[in-house]
């Protein structure tokens, strides 16, 4: 068992309904967490909490990784023979914009957010 955090000394009791809290652990099961003291200390607190699906941000993460193995082998390749070809400096810069284009999605997503 967790020690408690002493940093907390002053402790809050409420009562709920039994489907108050289906609809609390409903809602914490939306947002992937399980820790119950947390999300009610979030929600006590900010009043809300934004769980964000984008997609885009997934898509994101994927060509940051295609990009970082593609740049490490084309300096692998400099370093090992003393050359790069006008090909693979091309396929890095069509890497990049993909990624840019992937930016401005998701900050147009997050635009739209109120």
């Amino acid at each position: 068992m967790k020690a408690p955090n002493r940093q907390r000394e002053v402790q809050l009791k409420f009562r709920v309904t039994r489907s108050e809290r289906t609809l609390i652990e409903q809602k914490m099961e939306q947002l992937g967490t399980t820790n119950m003291a947390a999300y009610l200390r979030k929600m006590a607190v900010d009043g809300y909490v934004v769980n964000l699906e984008l997609p885009e941000l997934r898509e994101m993460v994927s060509l940051l990784r295609r990009s970082s193995n593609n740049l490490n082998q084309l300096t692998r390749r400099v370093h090992e023979t003393g050359r790069f070809y006008d090909a693979d400096l091309e396929e890095l810069r069509q890497s990049y914009d993909g990624l840019w284009d992937a930016a401005q999605k998701i900050l147009t997503s997050l635009a739209k957010l109120q």
